[in-house]
C-alpha cells in the first residue's frame, strides 16, 4: 500500500501541484512570521543587553509614595543621593541620568524619526571628562547651554557635521543649538531607527527634570564586586520610601521580557492571517483529493477485491497526503525563511532601522512549519479517504458511483441551518450586550461554518439567477450553468474559499468607514475650535505655546488641555485643566444634567460615564487629594455626553495649576477672527517659530489623520488578507483544472458534435466566472453583516458613530471576484481547447 501511494503522488504530480503550492504559501506564512519576529526579537534582545554593560545596580524612583497616598509624579532622586551611592563600599563610580522627548529637525525643517523613538539626554562627564556610554566619533561633549551632540546615525541621516546650528524642540518653543559633537552608541532606541540628543547634565535637568535631580542612577561596581553585593550596599543609603535598586541583569531580563511581549502582538496577528490562508488552503485539498479519489474508483474497488481493507485505502490516501504535505512545508519553510529576511530588509528600508543581529531559524520554526503543512493536509484529506473506503467494491467496479443520498443532503443541510441558526443568533444578542465580544465572535464562527455547510444548497438558486445572462452566450453559457451546479460539493467547497477573504475584507471595510464617519461627525459636534495645536509626537507642551498664541490679535478664545492624577474618595482620577473663561467658546458639549455655566472655582463637570459609576450628580461635593497632596472640594455642576476627544472631569486650569509641580499642555484648543484659513494656520504656524516638532490641526486635519492612521491599518490588513485570496485563485485553477481532466470525454463528444475551440474556452471561464462570483456575492454579504454587528458593539462606545456602506468598494471587491474567476480559468480552458477530440473521447 505504500508502494502505492507513492506511485499515485507521482503519477498525480501535475494535479497535486496547485495543492502543494496552496500549502506551501500557508507554511511560508507561518515560518516567515516565526523567522521575521524571532530575528527582530533577538536583534533588540542583544542590543539592550549591550546597553546594561556599563550598569551593574541601577537606583530608579518608585512610582508613587504609599505613605502619603499622594497621587503626585513620580519623584526625582536628588544629586546628594548620587553622591552617597558613588561612595557605597564596591562601588567604582555613580552615573546620573535624565532623559525625555527632544525633536530634530531635518534641513529642510521637518521632524527626524517620530513618537517615543526621539529622545534627549545627558552626557555625565566622568573624573576623566568623558562619559563612556557615548565615545565620541568626531568633535567634542556639550559644555553649555546652548550645544548639544548627536548620535551618529541621525547626525548622517540629516547630513549634520560638528559646528551646525540645528532647531531642536523639547516641549514646544525651538531652540538653537550648535552641534559640537557626534558619538556612537548601543542604545536600543538609536539601534531601531531613533534620535539621540545630549546636553550637558545641567542644562538637561532644566529640560527634563529639575535642577540638581535623575531620573536614573547607575553604578559601576569594582573589581571583585558582584552585583549582588554592590545592590544590599547600595539599599542601605536608599531613601526608605521613594526609590529602589535592580541589579544590571535583571534590568537587562526584564528588557528581553518586554522585547517579546511587545513581539507577541505582531506575531499573533500574523499567525492569524496564515491560519486564514491555510484555513481557505484546506478547502483545495479537501476537493483535490475528492477528485482524484473519485477518478480512481475502479482502482480502489480492485484493490479492496484482492484483499485491502477500509482502514488500509483509507491509510493510503492519507499517506499520499502525508508526501504532499511534507513538500509543501518543506518548501514553504524555505519560503518562509526568505520572507522574514525580507521583512528585516523592507523594515531597513522604509526607516525602522533593525539593530545588526544574525537571521534566527529556531527549532521550533522549523518543527512548527512541518507539523502545520503536514498536519493540514492530511486532516483535510482524511474525510475524502474515508469516503472512498465505504464504497463497495463492485459498485466501484461497475462505475456505479456513491453519489450524495437524499439522507445525506438532508442530514448536511440540517446540520447547516443549525449551525447558521445559532449562529446568526448569537451575532444579535452579541449586539445587545456591553462587552459582546466573545459571544459575537463565537456566533461569527458558527455561522461561517453554517454558511459553509449550507453552500451546496445555496449554490443552485444563486448560480440560477445567473441563467439569463449565461443565455446571451449560447450553447456555452447554457453548459457553463449546468457544469457549475453539477458537483454543489465541489462548486461550494470553490467558493467558500473566496467567500472567506472577502467576507473579512468587506466587514473590515465597512467598520473603518462607519468609524470615520463617526470621528467626522464627532469632530463637527464637539468643537468649536477652529485650530487644535499639540506637540506631533502627542507628547506634552510648553504652557509658553498656550501664552504665545492667546497674545495674537488673530486669536479669540485659547484654552490648553492639561492632566494631573488626584485622588478622589479612594480612587485615583485624572483632572482635566482647561481655560474655564474660553471652555464654552471653543466646544459644544451635550450636558444630561445642569450645565457648564461659569467654570471656576471649585466648579466641575463630569462625563456621563464618569458620573455613572461614582454615582454623582449635579451638586455632589468631591472631596479631591491633587497632586501635591493638599485636599480641597469640587461641586459638580453639569454632566455631559463624553466622547473620544472630550472625556473625563474637566475643571479650571486656575484652581488645578497651584496643585502641579510641573505644569504642561497636551493640547491647546484656538478660536480665530476669520476661521479656519490657509492664512491664518500660517500666522500661527509662523508665531510657534516654523517648529517642526508642532501640530497645528483644523477639524478636517484632526479626522484627516485619524483616517490616515485607519486606512494605514486597513491597507495592512488588505495585504495580508490577500495571501488566503491567492490561495483561493489556486483553488479555482485547481478545480477547473480537474473538472477539464474528470469531464475529458464529455469536451471530446462537445466538439465532436460542433462545438469549437472557442465555445470550450468560453464555457469553461463562464464556469469559473460563475463560482468565483457566487463566492464573491456570498462573501460580500456576510462582510456586510459581520460589519453592522461589529458596529453595533462600537457604537456603544462611540455615540457618533453611523454604518457607511462603501458601495464603491464592494462594487471593486465584486469585480476583483470575477477577475479571480477569469484569470483562474486561463489555463483549463486552454487545456480543454487543446484536448484531442478522439483522444478525449476514448479516455477513461
Amino acid at each position: 500500500m505504500f508502494r502505492t501511494a507513492l506511485r499515485n503522488v507521482l503519477a498525480h504530480k501535475a494535479r497535486l501541484l496547485m495543492t502543494v503550492l496552496a500549502v506551501m504559501l500557508g507554511v511560508a506564512f507561518v515560518s516567515g512570521t516565526l523567522v521575521f519576529t524571532s530575528t527582530i526579537s533577538d536583534a533588540f534582545r542583544a542590543s539592550s543587553q549591550k546597553g546594561y554593560d556599563h550598569v551593574d545596580v541601577a537606583i530608579q524612583p518608585r512610582s508613587s509614595d504609599s505613605r502619603t497616598g499622594a497621587p503626585g509624579p513620580t519623584p526625582a532622586l536628588p544629586q546628594k543621593l548620587l553622591e552617597k551611592a558613588a561612595h557605597v563600599p564596591g562601588a567604582a563610580s555613580a552615573t546620573g541620568s535624565v532623559s525625555g522627548f527632544t525633536a530634530i529637525a531635518d534641513k529642510k525643517g521637518q521632524l527626524i524619526g517620530n513618537g517615543f523613538s526621539t529622545r534627549g539626554g545627558n552626557y555625565f562627564a566622568g573624573k576623566d571628562g568623558t562619559d563612556a556610554r557615548y565615545p565620541m566619533r568626531s568633535g567634542a561633549a556639550p559644555k553649555s547651554p546652548h550645544e548639544f551632540a548627536l548620535d551618529a546615525h541621525t547626525a548622517d541621516k540629516a547630513g549634520y557635521k560638528v559646528g551646525d546650528t540645528v532647531r531642536i524642540s523639547v516641549d514646544g518653543p525651538v531652540r538653537a543649538q550648535k552641534l559640537t559633537g557626534v558619538f556612537t552608541t548601543d542604545d536600543g532606541t538609536v539601534a531601531a531607527g531613533g534620535s539621540l540628543a545630549l546636553f550637558d547634565t545641567p542644562t538637561a535637568q532644566k529640560l527634563f527634570a529639575a535642577p540638581g535631580t535623575f531620573d536614573e542612577i547607575d553604578v559601576r561596581a569594582a573589581a571583585g564586586t558582584s552585583q549582588a553585593a554592590l545592590k544590599s550596599a547600595v539599599e542601605k543609603v536608599l531613601p526608605k520610601d521613594g526609590a529602589e535598586a535592580t541589579t544590571g541583569k535583571k534590568l537587562a531580563a526584564d528588557q528581553a521580557r518586554n522585547i517579546a511581549e511587545s513581539m507577541d502582538g505582531m506575531k499573533t496577528a500574523l499567525l492569524a492571517f496564515a491560519g486564514i490562508a491555510l484555513f481557505v488552503g484546506i478547502f483545495i485539498i479537501a476537493n483535490t483529493f475528492t477528485m482524484l479519489v473519485a477518478q480512481r474508483t475502479k482502482e480502489l474497488a480492485l484493490l479492496r477485491a484482492v484483499g485491502a481493507s477500509r482502514r488500509q485505502v483509507t491509510r493510503s490516501v492519507l499517506l499520499e497526503a502525508f508526501l504532499v504535505g511534507a513538500v509543501a512545508a518543506v518548501t514553504g519553510l524555505a519560503a518562509g525563511i526568505g520572507i522574514g529576511a525580507g521583512l528585516r530588509a523592507l523594515m531597513s528600508s522604509t526607516g525602522a532601522t533593525v539593530p545588526d543581529g544574525p537571521l534566527v531559524i529556531a527549532p521550533s520554526t522549523v518543527l512548527a512549519s512541518l507539523l502545520v503543512g503536514i498536519v493540514v493536509t492530511v486532516l483535510a484529506a482524511w474525510l475524502p479517504g474515508r469516503r472512498a473506503a465505504k464504497i463497495p467494491p463492485v459498485a466501484a467496479m461497475n462505475s456505479v458511483h456513491a453519489t450524495a443520498t437524499t439522507k445525506s443532503l438532508v442530514l448536511r443541510n440540517t446540520v447547516g441551518a443549525l449551525f447558521a441558526g445559532a449562529g446568526v443568533a448569537g451575532v444579535l444578542v452579541a449586539t445587545g450586550m456591553s462587552d459582546g465580544k466573545a459571544v459575537m465572535g463565537g456566533g461569527a464562527v458558527l455561522l461561517l461554518i453554517g454558511v459553509f455547510v449550507l453552500t451546496p444548497l445555496l449554490s443552485r438558486p444563486l448560480i440560477a439567477l445567473a441563467a439569463p445572462v449565461l443565455r446571451a452566450f449560447g450553447i456555452s453559457g447554457t453548459l457553463a450553468r449546468q457544469n457549475a451546479v453539477r458537483n454543489p460539493r465541489r462548486t461550494a467547497a470553490t467558493a467558500s474559499a473566496l467567500m472567506i477573504g472577502l467576507t473579512l475584507i468587506t466587514g473590515l471595510t465597512v467598520i473603518a468607514g462607519s468609524v470615520q464617519k463617526g470621528i467626522d461627525k464627532m469632530a463637527t459636534a464637539s468643537l468649536k475650535a477652529d485650530y487644535v495645536v499639540s506637540m506631533a509626537t502627542r507628547t506634552p507642551l510648553s504652557p509658553d505655546v498656550a501664552k504665545k498664541l492667546g497674545s495674537l490679535d488673530e486669536v479669540t478664545a485659547v484654552s490648553p488641555l492639561r492632566n494631573s492624577p488626584s485622588r478622589i474618595g479612594t480612587d485615583t482620577q485624572y483632572l482635566t485643566g482647561v481655560n474655564g473663561k474660553d471652555f464654552g467658546k471653543l466646544t459644544r458639549l451635550d450636558f444630561t444634567k445642569g450645565a457648564l455655566g461659569d467654570l471656576r472655582g471649585g466648579r466641575t463637570v463630569v462625563d456621563d460615564s464618569t458620573a455613572e459609576k461614582q454615582g454623582w450628580h449635579p451638586g455632589s461635593r468631591l472631596p479631591v487629594t491633587f497632586e501635591d497632596g493638599k485636599k480641597g472640594t469640587l461641586t459638580v455642576s453639569g454632566i455631559y455626553r463624553g466622547n473620544q476627544m472630550i472625556h473625563g472631569i474637566l475643571l479650571d486650569n486656575g484652581t488645578l495649576a497651584p496643585h502641579q509641580k510641573q505644569i504642561t499642555d497636551m493640547q491647546v484648543m484656538v478660536k480665530t477672527k476669520d476661521g479656519a484659513t490657509d492664512a491664518t494656520k500660517d500666522t500661527l504656524v509662523k508665531a510657534l517659530g516654523k517648529n517642526p516638532a508642532i501640530s497645528v490641526s483644523d477639524k478636517k486635519d484632526v479626522t484627516d489623520g485619524i483616517a490616515q492612521m485607519v486606512n494605514l491599518l486597513l491597507n495592512m490588513l488588505y495585504g495580508l488578507l490577500a495571501m488566503a485570496v491567492i490561495v483561493a485563485v489556486l483553488g479555482v485553477i485547481n478545480t477547473l483544472a480537474m473538472s477539464v481532466f474528470e469531464r475529458s470525454q464529455e469536451i471530446g463528444m462537445l466538439r465532436a458534435i460542433g462545438l469549437d475551440r472557442r465555445g470550450i474556452k468560453r464555457m469553461v471561464r463562464l464556469e469559473s466566472l460563475v463560482i468565483s462570483l457566487f463566492g464573491g456575492v456570498l462573501g460580500i454579504g456576510l462582510g456586510v453583516f459581520f460589519g453592522w454587528a461589529a458596529g453595533e458593539l462600537i457604537g456603544g462606545s462611540m455615540a457618533t458613530y453611523e454604518l457607511v456602506l462603501p458601495w464603491g468598494r464592494m462594487g471593486i471587491f465584486l469585480a476583483l471576484a470575477a477577475l479571480v474567476g477569469v484569470l483562474a480559468a486561463l489555463w483549463p480552458a486552454r487545456r480543454a481547447a487543446r484536448l484531442h477530440m478522439l483522444s478525449a473521447i476514448k479516455a477513461e
